[in-house]
């Protein structure tokens, strides 16, 4: 959750510096990239606060064991997209959103390490994959079993 939270206050800081500052006489907010990159954060919030919400009522109602999923998907996605919106508000402030008046290059790096710091997304990943190959194992055993009656020839080995 504090991962979202960084997301929601970087968002905060793209859309108030978009909607302060000037170029080429209109203002940052008003060009249709930046509206696009700003509807995005947000989708990408909220769907990451659900992701985080039902991992944690999972874990409140059926234990730790049974929200395994939710928990490896939240370890993937959260800093994901925050470092992709944070990423965006230092775009939004040019030369500033690298610097420390801002905080979002501290962000940024916190956030970084954050991907590695409860081990690395490939990790995570690999759990969220065999997951759903399990979803699909005896489907996948029955398919091959079956091709390879088809191709046995009796008397041939």
């Amino acid at each position: 959750m504090r991962t979202i939270g960084t997301a929601e206050v970087a968002l905060e800081k793209m859309c108030k510096r978009l909607m302060s500052r000037k170029a080429f006489g209109k203002f940052i907010s008003d060009q249709s990239v930046w509206e696009e990159r700003v509807a995005d954060a947000r989708i990408d919030i909220e769907m990451c606060r659900l992701l985080c919400l039902k991992a944690a009522d999972m874990m409140d109602k059926a234990g730790n064991k049974s929200a395994r999923l939710e928990i490896a998907m939240i370890k993937v996605a959260a800093p994901r997209l925050a470092l992709k919106i944070i990423d965006d508000a230092i775009q939004a402030h040019g030369g500033g959103g690298v610097t420390t008046d801002f905080g979002l290059a501290k962000a940024y790096a916190g956030i970084r390490t954050l991907r590695l710091a409860d081990g690395p997304d490939e990790v995570h990943q690999r759990t969220i994959a065999r997951m759903e190959y399990g979803k699909y194992g005896d489907l996948v055993f029955k398919q091959k079993a079956e091709k390879e009656a088809a191709l046995h020839v009796p008397g041939i080995r």
